[in-house]
């Protein structure tokens, strides 16, 4: 099949997006297209096709990972019935730690524990790494290197975010909190 205009372009996309299980970027929806295709052709395929289907109970969407055509939150609870399987349920402790970890990135396990007062279980990270929420992004330079964490592009798109600058704003206490912490550890780098 050749492609010969913009409609069959968007056929293909359409096709290959909602036949995907995960986010697609540009580059591999340009493979689809054996590279005959450049990014903005492509682009503009995407945004026509995300105008088409408003209005409908799937929206194609744009996340960190790539594009993908997903439900619309509003309709979830009729798919719930369907599958009534429940999502993890995730304590406190990992909430908080993930929390610390998007706001605060990248940061080291010694940080989270100065954020929270507490000390962070060695079950905590794994879980936030088995779901592929977290990751190793490098060590701190100081004596025993340790491991700095960042949040992954898996976690924006789980959110449906594109960036971590679509994270919601934090609640004033908590930005209170962490504005209070980042000035005491100012203040004490300053004294050593």
């Amino acid at each position: 099949m050749s492609i010969n205009n913009p409609e069959d372009v968007k056929r293909v996309l359409e096709t290959v997006l909602l036949g995907a299980t995960v986010p697609l970027t540009l580059g591999e929806l340009r493979r689809v297209f054996e590279d005959e295709l450049h990014n903005d052709l492509i682009r503009r395929a995407l945004d026509e096709l995300r105008q088409e289907w408003q209005g409908r109970g799937v929206e194609l969407t744009q996340v960190a990972e790539g594009w993908r055509f997903q439900t619309r939150p509003e309709y979830q609870a009729y798919l719930d019935r369907l599958n009534p399987e429940k999502p993890p349920k995730y304590s406190r402790a990992v909430l908080e730690t993930l929390a610390i970890i998007a706001y605060r990135q990248p940061v080291t396990r010694g940080d989270i524990e100065e954020i929270r007062g507490v000390a962070v279980n060695s079950q905590i990270i794994k879980t936030l790494e088995d779901r592929g929420w977290i990751e190793v992004v490098g060590h701190k330079d100081v004596p025993g290197r340790p491991a700095l964490f960042a949040t992954t592009r898996q976690f924006l798109g789980d959110l449906g975010l594109r960036a971590l600058a679509e994270l919601p704003p934090l609640p004033e206490l908590a930005r209170e909190t962490l504005l209070a912490d980042q000035a005491g550890a100012s203040a004490q780098e300053q004294l050593q």
